[in-house]
This record gives C-alpha cells, structure tokens and sequence, in this order.
C-alpha cells in the first residue's frame, strides 16, 4: 500500500485587521494587539478603547485560521459563534511561518508613514506565544512587549530571543484568579526568563483570565 505524499505550495493570501484611532504625526504610541484562542479582532480591539482617547493607535491583526466554537449536532450547531486561533499543533511551523510573515505585512502596512513610532506588542493568553515568536522571528524593531494571562513558548531559540529582547520592557500581567496560570505555569515563566536572560516586570491584579481596563491604563 502506497503512503500518501505530503506536499506544499505557496499562493497569495488575503487576511483581514482592524485598527482604532489615527496614526499621524501627534500618535504617542502604536500597539499591536494579539488576541487569545478562540477571539476575533473585531471585537478583542474594543478592549483597548481607553488607549485611542490618550493618542495610542491600535491595531489588532487576527489569527489566520477561523473555527466554529460550538460543536455540530443532529440538530444543528448550538449557536453561530466563530472563533480564530493562531495555529494548533498539526503542521505548526507552517502556521507560524505563515502567521509572521502576516503580522510583519499588517506592521509595515500601517507603519510606513511613520516609522519611528514607539511600538508595543500586546499578547492576550495564547497571543502571549504569538506575540514573542513574531519579536524573535518577525522583521520588526518594538520598544515594549507585554505578555497578558500568557507566558514565553518554551521551544523558542533562546539565543536569538535574547537578542531580540535585551534591553526591550518586557511586562507580564497575571490576574490572582486566572485558573490557567497556576503556580505551576508562573514558575515555568520564571525558569524561562531566566534561559532568555531577561528580568520582565510582573502585575498581579484581583481577576481571572480577563482584560480589566484600570489595570491596562496603568501600563502606560
């Protein structure tokens, strides 16, 4: 019996973003923000609503691989509600791969007038992973990166990650109650900060697996 071939090919891709605010001459920052599992950029970017009034341009790429997030029954799907993911792991380097080249593509887009702006890369729970891959891989120059409700993936090249992010703030944000940053996982960021040489700041706040606006305000 013969086995199946696996191969490959390369076309052009279409992908959508959305961005609030302006950017122009008086913009003090740029954030690029990077939702989690199962979230859409269309609404993950009202999360950042307070920024826009305080001259912060946001833009808010999505994950290029679109699912239902109720399962199919005899009668249906349970409602109509679609989720995105940035990969999963069946043909994962593909997707990462592909998600960079994305994500540097949005950055330039948006940039190219004004280059020089400061940039922030925000990652939300699985856009943690997303966010610091696109740093050490992507063809970007970012002055901040916080990672919320999310730590550092651990299969990064540690040397080029340190590279990417010496002398870069790095923030990570823990709400007390989230249930999936358990003390298990906040060690294992701490042993991986110490493999990237890093010292990130951390914020604790009373809440689970969320955005609370007061407490992103207070990064600024």
């Amino acid at each position: 019996m013969n086995e199946p071939a696996e191969k490959e090919t390369s076309f052009d891709f279409r992908a959508r973003y959305f961005t609030s605010g302006q950017l122009r001459p008086q913009t003090r920052q740029v954030w690029v923000v990077l939702h989690g599992y199962g979230q859409l950029s269309q609404y993950f970017i009202r999360k950042f609503n307070a920024l826009t009034s305080r001259q912060i341009y946001v833009i808010a790429p999505e994950g290029l691989s679109r699912f239902y997030l109720s399962e199919l029954t005899d009668q249906g799907r349970k409602d109509n509600r679609v989720g995105a993911t940035w990969m999963t792991r069946e043909n994962r380097l593909m997707d990462i791969d592909n998600y960079i080249r994305y994500l540097d593509a949005v950055c330039h887009r948006e940039l190219a007038a004004y280059p020089h702006t400061p940039l922030t890369v925000f990652g939300f729970s699985q856009g943690c992973a997303t966010a610091c891959r696109w740093a050490v891989q992507g063809n970007i120059y970012f002055d901040k990166i916080i990672l919320w409700a999310g730590i550092f993936p651990p299969d990064m090249d540690f040397s080029a990650a340190h590279n990417a992010m010496e002398g870069k703030e790095i923030t990570m944000v823990c709400g007390r109650q989230d249930p999936y940053l358990t003390e298990e996982r906040l060690a294992e960021f701490d042993e991986l900060a110490g493999k990237l040489q890093v010292t990130p700041k951390k914020l604790f706040f009373d809440g689970g697996h969320e955005i609370v606006e007061d407490v992103l305000l207070s990064l600024l």
